[in-house]
């Protein structure tokens, strides 16, 4: 039999589905496996007695850090509120880089790596979190590279995740390295489960942050360009449109949108190809055509850039069982079209 030991930290405050998530998966791998492979799961509490979670439920741990404890393969920090209290604890430290020196994998989920960053465990390290945590992240680790706008990232042997549940995708991940694919892909079915989704995928809409003001010029060009993702827009083709210079619209649409108007159509058309992957039976050739890329392999080749997954793949991973049928014969799904709204439910990527 194959044993993997995994140390799960608690602590007061500690959000329940970062520890019962993983721990739900891994366990699977003995029943699936019919007792051949195993993960040996021990949960290590900060304090001694019970660790009472966000959610009010409380368990007892089965060593702290204060106790000897067995030779982990690999470590998971949850996150939750609690951690802002406990994240800069000298014990917990000083149990963490003992760890990190002895351990194969050292992993936090949501803002759990706030204490992987007060042990000096971020330092150069590329990680991400919880997109509401990016700032004081940011302000904390100033040495850490942070990707605000992944699922989950992998640093040599340090492992984040954003929040709750991309933890189950982060031990899926596990899984398929410890044991193979078709390991992961068993227990992604029995839990009812993506395999996983890929590292790099957004967590939210790149559309969210970049709405301009109700009311403005540039909010009516941001809605122009997603009602006509096919056309070939310049610079100078939207300037037109909206009767300035330009330059003038650079600086305009950069200064109420924060970034430049053919950055918001990139994400756009990108935005609008994975709904069309993820809702439709549309060939990659008709995608392309609909989102405005020069040609099948340009949209091969740009999504893999900005997702890290080819568009085939993508829609193996994230398509609705039962695809929307197309009506509308150009541009995007008329649910992504309006910037006005918020960002509608299937754009959001939930980051837990």
């Amino acid at each position: 039999m194959k044993r993997i030991k995994v140390g799960m930290l608690v602590f007061p405050g500690f959000q329940l589905l970062d520890i019962a998530g993983p721990r739900d998966a891994f366990a699977e791998v003995k029943i699936l496996s019919k007792g051949e492979c195993e993960y040996e799961m021990l949960t290590v509490g900060t304090t001694r007695g019970a660790v009472q979670s966000s959610s009010g439920l409380s368990t007892m741990p089965d060593r702290t850090i204060f106790d000897v404890c067995p030779e982990f393969d690999t470590i998971i920090v949850p996150g939750g509120l609690g951690i802002f209290d406990a994240f800069d604890d000298p014990a917990l430290s000083g149990w963490l880089r003992t760890q990190h020196r002895q351990c194969r994998r050292v992993s936090a989920i949501c803002n759990g790596l706030f204490a992987l960053g007060a042990a000096g465990l971020l330092d150069n390290k590329v990680v991400t979190t919880h997109w509401m945590d990016v700032p004081r992240l940011a302000a904390t680790f100033p040495k850490a590279k942070i990707e605000p706008d992944h699922i989950f990232v992998q640093d040599g042997n340090i492992y984040t995740t954003a929040g709750v549940t991309a933890g189950i995708d982060l031990s899926l991940a596990m899984i398929e390295d410890d044991f193979g694919r078709q390991m992961a892909l068993d227990v992604a079915k029995y839990l009812i489960v993506y395999l996983r989704r890929a590292g790099g995928q957004s967590q939210f809409s790149p559309l969210l942050e970049t709405q301009a003001s109700p009311g403005s010029q540039m909010i009516a060009l941001q809605q122009f360009m997603l009602d006509n993702l096919h056309v070939d827009h310049t610079v100078a083709s939207l300037a037109e449109r909206v009767h300035m210079s330009a330059r003038n619209l650079s600086r305009l649409f950069a200064k109420e949108c924060r970034i430049t108007p053919m950055t918001f159509l990139a994400n756009a058309r990108i935005d609008a190809a994975r709904r069309f992957l993820e809702a439709t039976d549309l060939s990659l050739r008709d995608i392309a055509q609909r989102c405005g890329f020069e040609d099948t392999d340009g949209f091969r080749r740009t999504f893999h850039r900005r997702l890290q997954i080819n568009p085939a793949d993508y829609r193996d991973r994230f398509r609705s069982k039962k695809p929307l049928a197309e009506k509308k014969k150009s541009g995007a799904p008329r649910a992504e079209s309006r910037v006005s709204a918020t960002v509608s439910n299937s754009a959001m990527r939930d980051p837990r």
